[in-house]
This record gives structure tokens, sequence and C-alpha cells, in this order.
């Protein structure tokens, strides 16, 4: 098999017009947008088109009236196209989008009543899923992808309390929001920058995330500028279904509105660490003091979980005298740790260059996915005269668990002989963020799959393996 540094260059060089293809977009968009657009301090009168933070703007006065008494609204389009041109199920490309509105209510401004926010948010997902349809991914290709709905997100009240040291949060929520997260990582359009491959391949539904949330209490305490420590416990299955099912976006649990209680808890627990939160002015390397965030987190669900390989007799899954029964484990947990630093920053300039690591472990015989890496970095200011954009390279890893690559062994042994043995799934991606306004973004993503499922059979051709990919694709972000 040819190495990781080997094919990644090859399928470059041999679809490499469509890369460009697509940065030829923002070159397009470039020539659209003003000078003034472009270039800091520039002359246009404020709030006009191209420096306004909203598209809409003011809403012809909608907006400051809404503020005055408290209340915030946010609407948002991610639209893009991806495709692969390699590899996969099948090749081919699609279209998907998310719509995304919101609603805040500064309790104070509208009661009287100081530090509380009350907040809800609400999801049109459209489009298809190219993971799904072509690529047989386990780190799907997008954070967006989901199935079509119209449903309620969150709805939480938070409460602050000891001027601003600590806080409850109180209703629905979903916990990529804030546990897990890695700033530079955000960048990335694939979906494990976002929710990492453990919990989303390990938790019910793939947990209390994105485009799902489940009912819960959160509380933040911060007892200095560098230290805070979030916790929390969840229902942890959205849906309440089973282990796998994504019923959660059809039928009756397509609104968002079951608030289900009737399943395990999930306890989870984080603590940051913010190292130089105030550095100096003209500091430029991690020896003066560049800030970073360093996280180590752990979280626990009370609920039963199937073993990967063994039923409740001791047989293998695999064996033709199984009982086909799955030996269920009491709990599952995990532990991981995120880390974010900048190790390069211009002196008087906006040029600064971010690295990233998250990494997280869990138990092989319950989980499908025993490890899950990813990592980074981001450069701020790439180019002359585009200080707001972002370029970034980006690696994810997710490991299939022994207990799992083992029944892959078992079920050649007793008779598909030809079933692949799976072990892990890589990816690289190189992004580049183009904010053509305040409340325009553009962005060419390309990624690189190796070992698409972590080495899976082709249910188009079962004497093939899925083939690496080559995926392509464009997002554009509007802030209405």
């Amino acid at each position: 098999m040819p190495s990781i540094s080997r094919r990644i260059p090859r399928a470059i060089k041999r679809h490499g017009g469509i890369l460009l293809g697509a940065f030829g977009w923002v070159l397009v968009a470039t020539c659209l947008t003003p000078a003034s657009a472009q270039t800091e301090g520039a002359d246009a009168a404020p709030g006009g088109l191209w420096e306004r933070a909203d598209l809409f703007g003011d809403m012809g006065g909608l907006r400051p009236g809404l503020q005055r008494v408290g209340v915030a609204l946010t609407l948002q389009e991610i639209s893009e196209v991806l495709g692969n041109v390699t590899g996969g199920i099948r090749t081919g490309a699609d279209y998907d989008g998310l719509t995304t509105m919101g609603l805040s209510l500064d309790t104070e401004k509208a009661f009287g009543w100081a530090g509380g926010t009350l907040d809800a948010s609400a999801l049109q997902i459209h489009g298809r899923n190219l993971s799904s349809d072509n690529l047989g991914t386990l780190q799907t290709a997008s954070g967006i992808e989901a199935s079509r709905a119209i449903r309620l997100w969150e709805l939480w009240y938070r409460q602050e309390f000891l001027g601003g040291k600590a806080d409850l949060k109180l209703g629905q929520q979903s916990l990529d929001q804030e546990f897990m997260a890695s700033q530079s990582s955000s960048l990335f359009v694939n979906t494990m920058m976002g929710w990492p491959m453990v919990p989303s391949a390990d938790l019910y539904a793939g947990g209390p995330a994105y485009p799902l949330s489940s009912p819960g209490v959160r509380v933040r305490l911060q007892p200095s500028e560098a230290l805070t420590v979030l916790a929390g416990v969840f229902d942890d299955n959205p849906p309440g279904g089973p282990f796998s099912d994504d019923s959660q976006l059809r039928g009756a649990e397509a609104s968002g509105t079951r608030f289900n209680l009737n399943t395990g808890a999930l306890w989870i627990g984080e603590l940051q660490y913010a190292a130089n939160p105030a550095p100096a002015k003209n500091c430029g390397t991690i020896a003066c003091g560049l800030p970073g965030t360093y996280k180590l987190g752990a979280w626990y669900d009370s609920a039963s979980f199937l073993d990967q390989r063994f039923d409740n007799n001791g047989r293998s899954l695999a064996d033709p005298a199984s009982n086909g029964n799955a030996l269920r484990h009491r709990g599952n947990f995990s532990v991981y740790g995120v880390a974010d630093q900048t190790v390069w920053r211009q002196t008087g300039g906006p040029k600064a260059l971010n690295v990233f690591v998250r990494a997280m472990g869990a138990p092989e015989d319950r989980n499908l996915i025993d490890w899950s890496l990813n990592a980074g970095m981001t450069l701020k200011s790439p180019l002359p005269g585009r200080d707001d954009d972002t370029f970034g390279v980006g690696y994810g890893w997710a490991h299939v668990s022994g207990r799992a690559s083992d029944l892959d062994r078992d079920t050649a042994r007793f008779g598909d002989a030809a079933v692949p043995v799976r072990s892990a799934e890589h990816f690289i991606e190189v992004t580049y963020q183009y904010q053509v306004a305040p409340w325009w973004q553009l962005q060419p993503d390309f990624q690189y799959v190796i070992d698409p499922g972590g080495g899976i059979r082709n249910p188009q051709n079962a004497a093939q393996i899925v083939g690496d990919e080559a995926v392509f694709g464009l997002r554009t972000t509007i802030t209405f």
C-alpha cells in the first residue's frame, strides 16, 4: 500500500485544476468587493453595505428597537457544494445548507432582572449529504450535514452570579457549543473539527450535539482570570431511540421538541486554563507570553452499551452458533485534552500563527472508535491586504477499536474470507476563509481521506474496498 505522503501529492497533481477553480471563485469575489471593504479604515460611510456587520443592517430600525428591550435577533445561512472526484462509494457532488435563527433576551433590559439570559434557536436543514451518499466515511466531510428538517435546536436560561464569575444554565442544550471546543479547529469544514469522532461514534445518536440537543444543567465557575471550570449533566440520548437511530430528524422527532428524559445520564466536566490571557502588545513569540488555552475533560454515560465483538454467552457475534445478542456493558466514558496556542504574532500587525491539538480516548470493548485526534495550524491575514482572512491546514485520525477489528477477523474466519479488517481513517484538510464583507465569507476547501471507514467494503462492489477520496468544496456563509 502506498504511503500517505505519496498518495496525497498524486491526487492533488491529478485534480489540482478543480481546487484552483474553487479558489478562482474567491478571486472573483475579490474583484467584486469594493476596495473599501478589503482595507481596514476605509473611507466609506459607516453602515454601508460592505462595512455593516449584518447584510440587512438595522432592518429599518427593527434591530435597535428590539435591543432597547433586551432582544437580540440573529439569522445566518451556510450553503456549500462538496464533491469527491476520486474514491468513495461513487464520485459526484452534493449541495447542502443550514439556516440558523436565534433569539436572545437580556432579562435586565427586559424586566430589570440582572444577570439573566433566555436563548432560543432553530434550524432549517436542507440539501443532501455527500458523506452518506458518496463517501462512507467515519469523519464526515461537513459539520452542517444532517437529515433535512425544521427543528428547535437550543432553548435555555442562564443566570450569572458573583459578578459574572459563575453562572448556571438550565434547559435544552447542545454540548458542542461549550465542551471539547477548540477555537482554531472551528475554522475547518470537516465535522470532526467541531464535535470530535469519539463522542460522535460512541454516544447514543452521536450525543447532544448539532443538530441535536438534550435537557440538562450546566454550571460554570471562574475562580481566576486564567482558570475556568465547566460541569454539567444531560440526558444522554436526544431522540430516545436505539443506539444508532437517526429518527431524530424524521417523523415525530423532526421538530426537536421531544425533550427526552427517559434514558441515561451524561455527566461531563472540563477544566480550562488560559495562558497569558493579556499578552504584551509587542509580544511575537511564545517565550514572551503569547496566549493559549488548555483544556482537560472527561464524560461518563450511565446507559448500557453493546460489546463490539462478543454476545452475552461469550461467543463471537460472527460465530454461526452465536445467539446474536451482544454483551451489554454498564456505562461508558472518555477522557480528552485540547490545546490551542498562538506560536507567533506579527509585531504591530494582524498576522498570527496558531496551532491546535485535541486527543480523546474511550474503552475499546464497547466502542467502535477508541481513539481520535485532531491537529492543525491556522494563519490569520495570510495575504497582503487580507487582514480578516484565515488559512488553515488540519489533520484528523479515527482509530477503529481492537474489539471491532477482531470481529472483522472473526467474520473472515467463520466464512467471509474477503471481509476487510478495519483499522483507522485519516483525513487532511486545506482551507481558506475569505472575508468578502463583515457579513459574508467564502471558503474553498480541500479534503483528502485515506482508508475511508477505516477500510471497508464498497457496498456497490463487494470485491473492492472504498478507495481514498479527494473532496473539493466551496462554502458561503451570510449573516443577515
